[in-house]
């Protein structure tokens, strides 16, 4: 494959493949949602804070990706199939382990979330159901606002509307980069050419490229990938320090 699969993949091969796997830009982006629905709780522990970020890690960044590459590849990575599906099982058997201490010790109101959680990650990423979970809708309340009640609910075991605001604006913004990655990821990984020209007020002409085409959506992913962790980092700093 003459182009990265992907704006954040590492050259192909060994090691590489499995940084890239991890989508880091996109799964620290969804871990900052965790960080910011625990920070609207009343009180925070940072113990529960670690639990609930170790649970979500495990799921969304390494399951739920390793399943997504089990489908299909594209990521075009050389990890075995078998490979994938250890590790798939593995996180996501894990973090239902934590989910389900959580809700012992903690709150049975986790419960529905370490169910939903379970599901949500197969259905998704395997497209069960003949794709019907597989949406942009499902991907941004999966994705964004899920992460938001989980982390709330685990720090102040109940439901306010504060969190309920902030899982909407979760997942807005998990639609916006949505519909940013699907446009790169077809330009890196499906077209084979780009022809034409941009022609500007007074006669000048650019050339119309996929490069120029995906620059500036990938640095605007880029951008607030980094935003929204600066955010939840922000957001845990001033509750715990």
């Amino acid at each position: 494959m003459s182009e990265r699969p992907a704006f954040y993949a590492l050259a192909a091969g060994g090691v590489r493949d499995y940084v890239t796997l991890l989508h880091a830009p996109y799964t620290l982006w969804h871990l900052s949602y965790v960080a910011i629905g625990a920070s609207l709780a009343p009180e925070l522990e940072a113990r529960r804070l670690l639990w609930t970020l170790a649970a979500f890690a495990l799921a969304l960044g390494v399951g739920a990706h390793a399943l997504d590459e089990l489908r299909g590849r594209p990521l075009a990575t050389a990890i075995p199939s078998r490979t994938l599906v250890a590790l798939a099982g593995a996180s996501v058997g894990a973090a239902v382990a934590i989910g389900v201490g959580a809700a012992i010790v903690w709150t049975a109101w986790l419960v529905p979330c370490v169910v939903f959680g379970a599901f949500i990650v197969a259905a998704y990423n395997l497209e069960l159901f003949g794709g019907r979970f597989h949406s942009d809708l499902w991907f941004a309340l999966a994705w964004g606002a899920f992460p938001v009640v989980t982390a709330y609910v685990a720090a102040a075991e109940t439901i306010r509307g504060e969190v309920v605001l902030a899982a909407g604006a979760a997942a807005l913004i998990s639609a916006a980069q949505r519909v940013l990655s699907t446009e790169v990821r077809q330009l890196r990984r499906q077209v084979v050419t780009v022809s034409g020209q941009l022609e500007l007020h007074g006669g000048g002409r650019l050339p119309l490229t996929a490069d120029r085409l995906r620059a500036a959506p990938e640095r605007a992913l880029l951008l607030l990938a980094c935003g929204m962790s600066t955010l939840g980092l922000a957001l845990v700093t001033a509750r715990l320090v």
